[in-house]
């Protein structure tokens, strides 16, 4: 069993505490963009299967899409004078050369994710048999095919539109994919200009790439099938030059509370149809494309200089997950399947309840399964003996077995609340779908405040037993998402402690009736107290340095942003604590400053999950604070959400995450990448005789082969 170790050891003499500046913190946005940097990593590392790198890439431009619609869109409002920053961090960079470096840093990054596609990527696809061909590679026979399916499913549901007096410029998609052309008409027509403009959008419903017949896996793009018959499109004109074209428009959904009279969802809807005429943020555009073309596109958009990217290959690079998703029959180019563990007394069909009344049991995903939070939602729906149902919900996602099995109790009669949050990002339109799936069901709904994002994930089941109610709690770090929990790592822990679910009721309670009073005993929520006990507890850790009582702070988070936090944590670095921090995302401190933050290290893990857990851990030894939670450490999740954090209890699981999963993570020395001071990262430098560890492999192989139960005696 591994031991948590201290690193880097303190100085052996404390110099007097410096004082921290702007030059202390690292830009945000920049920052984020240092972790897609570590995405793109991935995908040029020749050391994982090909299928994974091209998932790499997709997820690369997945990530750059929602970072130019909100972040970006943040940036270029303030320096028009449209909007002050939310959050302001005491950086040095004016907010017209954040936009600069955003931009120069997001091109040199596009222009090497395109190099590892075409240079790496693609060309050894082909080599394994999975080929994207161009129009003039394919056989006559698969020329026929394409055009009997370009006439039969593609041609009847294009709309080409040319743009001129009478025929203004189309409203154009965020993210919508577009082909462009400037056409000649052949023929006079009275009051019709000569040339013009006329833009084509390619279906969303058709496929983006073509499987064409042949031995091989071979594939055409459909905007290559579409751009060669730009001339049946446009009958009667000639096709001077034509593009493929991108843009991304701002997608920060704000809804303003004192504006919301009545139904909140109506609200939401309202602000989603809103965010399709705001400003355009960037135009993706084919590299090569014509000059004047090109002007007549950019110019009523109103594109700033550095927001045009000129793209040397396919655009949106996200359409590749139909490969990585649909060619099962290249196993050889993935990583290993693998079917997560059932902890003993969850495994299907166990009475859970009883297995929950014996003990606390903590599930870390997707290594072990999150079927087993659905089948105690299952059991809940089904057993006679439970009266109600409380959940909160943020991002269910599209097919949700969560929702389905709180729709199944209320249907049996239970008293059935979801407190639903309508303003996850990006998941608006499905909450608002599920919200009212499950009001027609008998739920009730509730969502939440409106100026508060509600964040926490919890589950409260009451259960008759003889002559008493007995609470049965989940509390998590993840989403009720059973598709994000196979590939986003998390923790959950199902309790039927009396702390716990006396907290939990009291909770719900001021989600659904905004009611105060509570003592809490066990949970710590925000907006009231979470950034407040943190800061307490980095406190707490300062003195026992100075007071050479020894002091010891851990933290496994998504980002750490926080002025206030990073502050705290400087100066317990400067009073000797060791400080070791996992960051996914964005890290707004600098490690490894003499005098201000030398005894703290960064670690950001990139694998084949996403290391979405929250953990934090202040003490040494067994007796430490270990806890779980739903926030990371930024403004907005102090500030501007309702979150939770809380404790680990039962002995048994303290040990198992402060001796087996937090050691492990902390030692992988093959997907780790260490923060510089300066901001970049590293990969972490292995000793010439030390094993390799990969973290994540470790977790994957220990899930089928130790009994985490019998480890240690409780």
């Amino acid at each position: 069993m591994s031991t948590i170790t201290v690193s880097p050891a303190p100085p052996e003499k404390i110099e007097p505490p410096r004082a921290i500046g702007p030059e202390h913190f690292v830009n945000r946005e920049l920052s984020w963009l240092e972790f897609n940097a570590r995405v793109l990593e991935e995908a040029e590392d020749d050391t994982n299967p090909l299928l994974e790198r091209l998932k790499f890439l997709s997820i690369f431009s997945s990530n750059l899409d929602e970072f130019m619609m909100v972040r970006v869109s943040g940036v270029r409002s303030q320096m028009q004078g449209l909007a002050d920053p939310e959050d302001r961090l005491p950086e040095q960079l004016s907010i017209h050369e954040q936009f600069q470096q955003v931009h120069a840093r997001t091109h040199a990054l596009v222009s090497r994710q395109y190099a590892c596609l075409k240079d790496h990527v693609l060309p050894k696809l082909a080599e394994a048999g999975i080929r994207l061909v161009s129009p003039s590679e394919l056989s006559g026979e698969q020329k026929a095919f394409i055009d009997e399916y370009f006439q039969q499913t593609v041609f009847p549901v294009l709309t080409p539109m040319a743009i001129d007096p009478s025929h203004p410029t189309p409203h154009l998609r965020s993210r919508g994919l577009y082909l462009a052309a400037i056409i000649e008409q052949k023929a006079y027509r009275p009051g019709a200009p000569k040339k013009l403009l006329a833009v084509v959008q390619l279906p969303t419903v058709l496929p983006r790439l073509i499987r064409v017949p042949g031995e091989a896996d071979q594939f055409i793009l459909l905007e290559q099938v579409v751009a060669s018959r730009l001339g049946q499109l446009f009958g009667g004109s000639e096709i001077l030059c034509w593009t493929s074209m991108r843009i991304t428009r701002d997608a920060d959904l704000d809804i303003d509370g004192d504006q919301v009279l009545h139904d909140l969802s109506e609200a939401v809807e309202e602000g989603l149809k809103a965010l399709r005429h705001r400003e355009v943020v960037r135009l993706e555009i084919a590299a090569g494309t014509n000059e004047k073309l090109l002007d007549q596109i950019r110019r009523p958009l109103g594109i700033l200089a550095p927001e045009l990217y000129e793209i040397d290959g396919p655009l949106d690079l996200t359409a590749f997950t139909d490969w990585y998703a649909n060619l099962d029959r290249y196993p050889q180019l993935r990583d290993e399947p693998f079917t997560p563990r059932r902890p003993p007394g969850l495994e299907e069909g166990a009475d859970v309840f009883r297995t929950i009344r014996k003990r606390d049991v903590l599930i870390h995903h997707p290594y072990e399964s999150f079927q087993c939070v659905v089948d105690f939602l299952h059991a809940a729906a089904e057993d006679p003996d439970v009266l109600a149902i409380k959940q909160t919900l943020y991002r269910a996602g599209s097919e949700s077995p969560v929702i389905r099995a709180l729709i199944n109790a209320a249907e049996k009669g239970k008293n059935v609340t979801a407190v639903v949050e309508l303003l996850a990002r990006f998941d608006e339109q499905s909450n608002v779908k599920w919200a009212r799936q499950m009001e027609r069901a008998g739920v009730h709904v509730v969502y939440g405040f409106v100026n508060l994002k509600t964040h926490c994930k919890v589950t409260l089941v009451v259960r008759r037993e003889g002559e008493k109610l007995r609470r049965y709690v989940h509390v998590g770090t993840g989403n009720y998402n059973s598709a994000t929990a196979r590939i986003y790592t998390d923790f959950g822990l199902f309790t039927r402690r009396r702390k716990f679910g006396e907290d939990a009721t009291a909770l719900f309670n001021f989600l659904t009736s905004y009611s105060y009073g509570h003592t809490w005993q066990r949970f710590t929520v925000s907006p009231q107290d979470l950034q407040r006990r943190i800061l307490e507890l980095i406190a707490r850790e300062t003195e026992r340095a100075r007071s050479g009582a020894g002091g010891r702070i851990i933290a496994k988070l998504n980002a750490l942003v926080d002025p206030e936090v990073i502050e705290a944590l400087y100066r317990a670095s400067q009073a000797g604590v060791p400080i070791d921090l996992l960051i996914r995302g964005s890290c707004c401190l600098r490690p490894g400053i003499p005098g201000i933050s030398e005894t703290i290290r960064v670690l950001s893990i990139l694998d084949r999950f996403l290391e979405h857990s929250r953990v934090y851990v202040f003490g040494q030894g067994d007796d430490a604070d270990v806890l779980l939670a739903s926030a990371y450490w930024m403004p907005r999740n102090f500030r501007r959400r309702v979150e939770l954090m809380f404790p680990l209890i039962e002995p048994m699981l303290k040990r198992r995450m402060l001796h087996r999963i937090l050691p492990t993570l902390l030692a992988d020395n093959v997907k780790a990448r260490e923060m510089q001071a300066d901001g970049t990262y590293h990969r972490v430098e292995r000793e010439p005789a030390a094993p390799l560890l990969r973290a994540q492999l470790k977790f994957l192989t220990d899930a089928q082969t130790v009994d985490f139960e019998n480890e240690v005696p409780d």
